[in-house]
């Protein structure tokens, strides 16, 4: 049986991509909480100011490589940093445009990013998530 999810973040600079994956997560109830930041600093900014129990909410995060500023990668580095605590239990998923292969081959270096997904988000896409990592 699926656990529901409390709430995903978005994050991607491309606020065409960020629209349709909301579209996507909304028009299949995979959740009713969408947090949508279009730069890494700007989810890290939201994470490190949220109360902890704020950020526990978040199940599911997606994240973009490509993005000015502070790029996936960076990202992961900063979020790499953070308290354990606040990422246990919240899944890392690369949805990027990318299918090259080092990228995927790095994405699996840290270990809690979960899985390497390319462009767009759809609900086979979703489905698949939700029962690789959130069955109980």
């Amino acid at each position: 049986m699926k656990r529901p999810l409390k709430c995903i973040m978005l994050v991607d600079d491309n606020r065409d991509d960020n629209f349709f994956h909301e579209r996507v997560i909304r028009n299949n109830h995979y959740t009713d909480c969408i947090i949508t930041k279009e730069s890494g600093k700007a989810a890290l900014a939201y994470i490190k100011s949220g109360k902890k129990e704020d950020f526990s909410t978040i199940d599911l995060i997606f994240l973009d490589i490509n993005m000015p500023g502070m790029n996936g990668w960076e990202f992961l580095e900063e979020y790499n940093k953070l308290d354990k605590e606040l990422q246990t239990g919240v899944i890392v998923v690369m949805l990027t445009t990318s299918d090259n292969p080092e990228d995927k081959a790095k994405a699996k270096e840290w270990g809690f990013t979960s899985a390497f997904k390319t462009k767009p988000l759809n609900k086979a896409m979703m489905d698949e998530i939700i029962k690789n990592y959130f069955n109980d």
